[in-house]
């Protein structure tokens, strides 16, 4: 239980960039700097964290062994996946971009054959069957959202998320296998922070050029964004799947904690922006791809159990 409570506080803390990225567009932010800020911000704050147990030398030893590959999958796991995360907001409240990025899972499992090092790896029946669920439940919410705005803008929201989608996991899995468990999940993020820095910086003198300096509110909310799901999130997330990382049901509800980050981004906004509370087919939409991301978890949990109880049986 503790685990779970762990797992919904991260969600939480991670449903804030959905809510304070829609709340610097409307006060008229640009989304480059909403983007590029958050990184910058967590560069020396991820320096602390694995400078202080001395870590940092390995990941510069490694990005310098490896430097085309870290800036590439780096620039798509992290510059492919929130610059277009940003955009979207533009386009489409905070609640509807958590629900619709969602589909990072399906992306997710159609990458596993591409990525695997397998030569035969076929995507399972119920991977295909949740990830119908999700898109269902996207698409009822973007069909409610496409009646209240034209079709450009309902495209110029949901393609960049599509982009991100793909690119999270994507950069993610494929920098996974540079790394090849030579560095942990802390230096493997500063690496790629460090290595996506030249995209944030080009980014950020485009931005400068474009729509001038960030306001003193920009700066402090993308702070606030970089703290709370750059840095808070992502340790009590880590922390609750190591907590149970023995125990592969109660590993399947940590993992579903994170549909939580809908609802928080929905509510957030409802409190803090006065969002207006969605229609009952959006409503239907996001208890969809809820209940998808849920079903994702335990399968994938299942799944996990099989293989281990096969490796053992062979084992024997």
């Amino acid at each position: 239980m503790k685990a779970i409570l762990i797992g919904l506080i991260s969600a939480l803390f991670f449903s804030v960039t959905f809510v304070l990225n829609r709340s610097m567009e409307l006060d008229g932010g640009s989304w480059i700097w909403s983007s590029s800020l958050r990184f910058i911000f967590m560069l020396p704050m991820l320096l602390i964290i694995v400078g202080y147990k001395k870590n940092v030398k390995p990941v510069i030893l490694h990005i310098k062994s490896n430097p085309i590959e870290w800036i590439i999958w780096s620039t798509v796991g992290f510059g492919l996946f929130y610059a277009p995360l940003t955009f979207a907001t533009i386009y489409g409240p905070g609640w509807l971009v958590a629900a619709t990025f969602q589909i990072t899972i399906i992306a997710g499992s159609l990458l596993v054959p591409f990525l695997s090092k397998k030569k035969k790896h076929t995507i399972p029946l119920q991977s295909i069957l949740i990830s119908l669920v999700i898109i269902a439940g996207v698409f009822l919410m973007q069909l409610e959202h496409a009646s209240a705005v034209s079709t450009t803008s309902v495209l110029l929201c949901v393609i960049p998320l599509i982009i991100s989608a793909f690119s999270y996991p994507l950069g993610n899995r494929k920098m996974m296998q540079v790394v090849d468990g030579k560095l942990n999940t802390f230096q493997r993020i500063l690496g790629m922070t460090i290595a996506s820095m030249p995209l944030w910086i080009v980014l950020s003198i485009y931005g400068m050029f474009t729509h001038g300096l960030p306001s003193s509110s920009q700066v402090t909310q993308t702070f606030i964004v970089s703290i709370s799901s750059g840095i808070i999130a992502t340790v009590l997330f880590f922390y609750a799947t190591e907590m149970v990382r023995n125990d592969n049901q109660k590993l399947a509800g940590v993992e579903a904690t994170q549909s939580g980050e809908v609802v928080f981004a929905l509510f957030g906004e409802i409190l803090i922006l006065h969002t207006a509370f969605p229609s009952t087919i959006s409503f239907i939409g996001m208890f969809l791809v809820i209940i998808g991301m849920i079903l994702h978890s335990i399968v994938s949990a299942y799944g996990n159990k099989h293989k281990s109880i096969k490796n053992i049986k062979q084992g024997a």
